[in-house]
C-alpha cells in the first residue's frame, strides 16, 4: 500500500511511514514492468546526475536535464526516480559510499572518532556539491546508518550512554561539515580573485590595517599587529584544531561519566 506522495503507506499494525526516497534508497521499491525505456535504470539515472553535479554543481542538476544526458525523456525517468528531492537522496547516498573500515577492535575512541571525522571530510572534498543539498531528514538511507555505525562503534566502551553517543556524533558530523564548507567557500573565493592563497592573506591583511582604528577596534588590531593574518594556515590545520577541541570537549563527558 502506497500513500498519495508515493512512499509507502504506514500498515495498520502502527509501523512507520517510509518516504519514498528512502524505500528507494533500500531498494524496496517495486521495479516498472511496463514499457521501461531499454537501458534506463535507477542506478544510470543517479550516476548521470552525481557527473553533472560533480561538472556544474548541484543548481545545474534536473529531471530534464538529467534525462538530456542519458539521451532519453524526461517523463521516462519518473519511471525509476519520483521527484528531484527522491533523486538527491540517492545522489547523497551513492557520492557517500560505504565507509571505509576506519578501525579494528580496540582501537581508543577518540582516534576512532577522528578517523571517522577525517574520512567523512574526504567524501565533502571530494563531492562539494554534496553541501548544497537541504537536509531532509535523520539519517536513514543504508551508507548513512553505517556512517553511523561505525561512529557508534568508535565509542564503544566509553561509559557514554547511547543518547550521549547520539549527541557526539551528531556533534562531530556538524563540524566536519561546517569545516568544508567554510574550505570550499574560501577557496573559491581565492579562486575567484586570481591571487594565490598565501598573498590573498596578505591583501587581507593590509586591508585591515588601512580600516581598522586601534582606538575602535582594539582587539582586532591586536591581531592585526601580531602578523597571523599575514600568512594563511592550511584548511587541515584549522580542521585539525576545531576537532581536537570538540574531542577534548568529548574526552572530560567521558572521564566525567567514568567517575
Amino acid at each position: 500500500m502506497t500513500d498519495d506522495k508515493g512512499g509507502r503507506a504506514a500498515p495498520e499494525d502502527g509501523g512507520s511511514y517510509l518516504p519514498a526516497s528512502i524505500e528507494a534508497a533500500w531498494g524496496l521499491r517495486e521495479r516498472p514492468t511496463k514499457g521501461p525505456r531499454p537501458g534506463l535504470s535507477q542506478d544510470r539515472i543517479v550516476a548521470a546526475a552525481v557527473e553533472l553535479a560533480s561538472a556544474e554543481g548541484l543548481a545545474a542538476v534536473s529531471m530534464g536535464r538529467v534525462a538530456k544526458e542519458l539521451g532519453a525523456s524526461t517523463m521516462s525517468l519518473y519511471r525509476y526516480v519520483s521527484a528531484k528531492q527522491e533523486l538527491y537522496v540517492l545522489m547523497q547516498e551513492a557520492a557517500t559510499g560505504a565507509p571505509p573500515e576506519l578501525f579494528a577492535p580496540g582501537v581508543p575512541w577518540r582516534e576512532g572518532l577522528e578517523r571517522w571525522a577525517r574520512a567523512m571530510r574526504e567524501v565533502y572534498l571530494r563531492n562539494l556539491w554534496l553541501l548544497r543539498i537541504p537536509v531532509s531528514g535523520p539519517p536513514a538511507t543504508p551508507h548513512a546508518v553505517a556512517w553511523w555505525e561505525k561512529a557508534l562503534l568508535a565509542m564503544d566502551g566509553t561509559g557514554l550512554d547511547e543518547g550521549a553517543k547520539i549527541s557526539v556524533t551528531l556533534l562531530v558530523a556538524g563540524f566536519v561539515k561546517s569545516d568544508a564548507l567554510m574550505a570550499a567557500e574560501l577557496a573559491d573565493a581565492v579562486a575567484a580573485s586570481g591571487a594565490a592563497p598565501e598573498e590573498a592573506m596578505l591583501q587581507y591583511s593590509r586591508t585591515l590595517r588601512r580600516l581598522v582604528d586601534p582606538a575602535a577596534y582594539p582587539q582586532v588590531a591586536r591581531v592585526i599587529d601580531s602578523g597571523v593574518l599575514d600568512h594563511a594556515d592550511g584548511p587541515d590545520d584549522e580542521f585539525r584544531f576545531g576537532l581536537a577541541r570538540i574531542l577534548d570537549g568529548v574526552a572530560a563527558l567521558v572521564e566525567g561519566r567514568a567517575s
